[in-house]
């Protein structure tokens, strides 16, 4: 144990060697473990507006219910994989605090790979493909003239 260590664990517990019964008792510490809970607490993520969690819940039931294919990393894939992919992106985000608009999940989720970089594009029953972030572009567009 370090020296440090060992300080930190001092400050924890107060050891009482003697007592009428010849047990140890430790008292805790409340406030250094009350420092020691908030150090080690993840902080907190800020709630996206209902709103742009209904346009994204909408972008990616576009995706799934579309029936188009997606291009992800060197391969097709169907419009199922493709919604669960980008729905496990979201989440990560959502997590980190990274999504606050709907722009920013079709830009930091739906436009690219974030291991290889390559752009992910989509093509619907025989149409030219287009890039997964304009096509998503165009239906937030169109769902907001409602």
């Amino acid at each position: 144990m370090y020296a440090n260590e060992q300080s930190i664990e001092q400050s924890l517990y107060k050891v009482e060697t003697f007592n009428p019964y010849g047990v140890i008792v430790m008292r805790v510490n409340t406030y250094a473990l009350l420092m020691l809970g908030l150090a080690l607490t993840p902080a907190a993520h800020a709630e996206t507006p209902a709103n742009v969690q209904l346009e994204i819940n909408f972008l990616l039931g576009y995706v799934e219910g579309s029936g188009c294919e997606f291009y992800r990393n060197g391969s097709w894939h169907n419009s199922k994989d493709a919604q669960v992919h980008l729905r496990e992106k979201y989440k990560w985000l959502m997590v980190r605090n990274l999504i606050s608009s709907s722009e920013d999940f079709i830009e930091k989720a739906a436009t690219k790979s974030s291991f290889s970089g390559l752009a992910y594009s989509v093509t619907c029953q025989g149409a030219a493909s287009q890039t997964s972030a304009q096509w998503l572009r165009t239906e937030l567009a169109r769902l907001r003239t409602f």
